[in-house]
């Protein structure tokens, strides 16, 4: 049962990174672009959903679900696909867990209709698979992760059905390219699981399934092609493609919260933060919309960026209050009391610390950081604090000039001896002085020996993207390497996943 334990822990892991790729997977994105997409590439039988279900899939999309489900009075596949899609998009958006045995129960009768439908096509195969999908997230995210690692395995090989069955319906490349995809990124301790369970992934052919959707029409096609964009800005290092998309989506649709969300989020991954804020306080309000706190988690990280405490704790605040779910919960009490903190408010700080260890989960590596900084007890320095959240904001100059006043001494704790030079070299890595930049991360990997600290690892992960990107194919591969050889770090996870991605992409 530990074992089990364990590779639940990390099956869970591996969903919730897709959790806001999935709100997207079972999507017809081509409601954005106008019902023209709805009329060509038709295929033969049930293949298409219909410009009703379409105009309901745009509501979902925006985050309006009463207003999907007002449009569909049917139960035939393309209305099932799009109720579905309404309720696990509530249910992931709000992470309330008063609504999930509802939409279980509620994807089990849909399954159910569907299994004895006489629709007959790629379209009715593609909402069974697609809804089994919504029920493994369902069931990861809270909690159930045998019964999810079972639910994805049947959608998996469901999907890869209708891919045989359907080879030129697009949609289905999509969504079992999405699935291949992340699981051929797990880490090798975890995969032979999922392989047990059939299900093998493929880098590869999740991209090249994922690629064929995105840039051949099919209704689904600007889905596909959100999805490609941020899978390559993500795990490839290609900002630019995904940053454009989801602006000329935005663009269309200025009160699609989705949208919405996703300008924020990767304009804060990019570190724009007066973009990101910008995009946050335009973002469409009002009681149609499902409820989305975490977007004031983002901005509350955001505005710490820039030293603006006090509104920064009104955020997170406001999110704590809001937010039913468990995720995400010790990272708001850490940057709570990180603004308490660095304000100079230490009653409220201590506050804040002692919350961090009272409620919520370790699944998401935000959540694990929290906990080990109050299990390890080892006061953070105020210079380097500040200088990360610089950096993190965007503020390259500002973060080195607080580090020209950071002075290492024999007492100086071996964490904060590696984070000064790790933070320099984001500085002059992200200002575009890679000569500078390298030379500080090999500092910190020359000091860090086998010290359990995220820095060492990250500055290999870097220098490897650094050296592949000036051609030098063999030695990004040593660093590449040195990054997945550390056993215990605040994000192995990720770190690992990226730096396996990038040597498969230097085979």
């Amino acid at each position: 049962m530990v074992f089990l334990a364990e590779v639940g822990r990390e099956v869970r892991r591996g969903l919730l990174r897709l959790v806001w790729l999935l709100v997207l997977a079972f999507a017809p994105l081509g409601v954005a672009f106008g019902t023209s997409q709805l009329e060509t590439a038709r295929l033969p039988e049930a293949s298409s959903i219909t410009a009703a279900q379409a105009r309901a899939y745009a509501e979902v999309l925006k985050l309006r679900p009463d207003a999907a489900r007002a449009q569909l009075k049917d139960a035939s596949a393309g209305s099932l696909l799009v109720l579905d899609a309404a309720a696990i998009t509530e249910l992931l958006v709000t992470q309330d867990a008063g609504l999930y045995e509802a939409t279980v129960a509620g994807q089990n009768r849909r399954l159910a209709q569907l299994e004895k439908t006489v629709e007959r096509g790629a379209l009715p195969e593609y909402a069974r698979a697609e809804i089994r999908l919504h029920q493994a997230a369902a069931q990861v995210v809270f909690g159930h992760e045998v019964q999810g690692a079972w639910s994805l395995r049947q959608a998996y090989q469901q999907m890869a059905t209708v891919v045989q069955r359907y080879p030129t319906y697009l949609p289905a490349r999509k969504t079992l390219g999405l699935m291949q995809f992340f699981i051929g990124s797990l880490p090798e301790g975890y995969r032979w699981f999922l392989k047990l369970l059939g299900l093998p992934g493929s880098v590869a052919g999740g991209l090249s399934n994922l690629r064929a959707a995105a840039r051949q029409p099919n209704d689904f096609q600007p889905e596909a092609r959100i999805l490609l964009a941020l899978v390559e800005e993500t795990y490839y290092k290609k900002p630019d493609e995904g940053l454009q998309l989801i602006r000329q989506l935005h663009q269309q649709q200025p009160d699609n919260l989705l949208y919405a969300y996703l300008l924020v989020s990767i304009h804060k991954k990019q570190h724009h933060t007066e973009a990101a804020l910008a995009a946050y306080r335009a973002r469409p309000t009002g009681p149609g919309y499902v409820a989305l706190p975490y977007l004031r988690h983002m901005a509350a990280d955001l505005l710490l960026y820039q030293g603006e405490y006090a509104a920064s704790r009104r955020e997170n605040e406001l999110f704590l209050q809001q937010y039913k779910g468990q995720h995400y919960r010790k990272d708001a009490w850490f940057k709570l009391y990180l603004a308490a903190w660095l304000s100079g408010d230490a009653p409220a700080a201590e506050r804040y610390r002692r919350q961090i260890d009272a409620g919520g989960r370790t699944v998401v590596e935000e959540d694990t950081y929290a906990q080990r900084f109050v299990e390890s007890r080892l006061p953070l320095n105020p210079l380097l604090t500040r200088a990360r959240l610089q950096i993190d904001g965007g503020y390259y100059r500002e973060a080195l000039a607080t580090l020209a006043g950071f002075r290492s001494t024999a007492a100086t704790p071996l964490r904060d001896q590696l984070e000064d030079p790790y933070r320099r070299a984001r500085a002059w890595h992200l200002l575009g002085r890679p000569d500078s930049a390298r030379l500080l991360y090999a500092r910190t990997i020359a000091l860090a020996g086998n010290a359990p600290y995220y820095f060492a690892p990250q500055a290999a992960l870097q220098l490897g993207y650094l050296y592949q990107l000036e051609g030098q194919r063999n030695t990004a591969r040593v660093y590449f390497r040195k990054a997945l050889s550390y056993l215990k770090h605040e994000y192995k996870n990720s770190t690992d996943t990226k730096a396996k991605l990038a040597l498969k992409e230097l085979e």
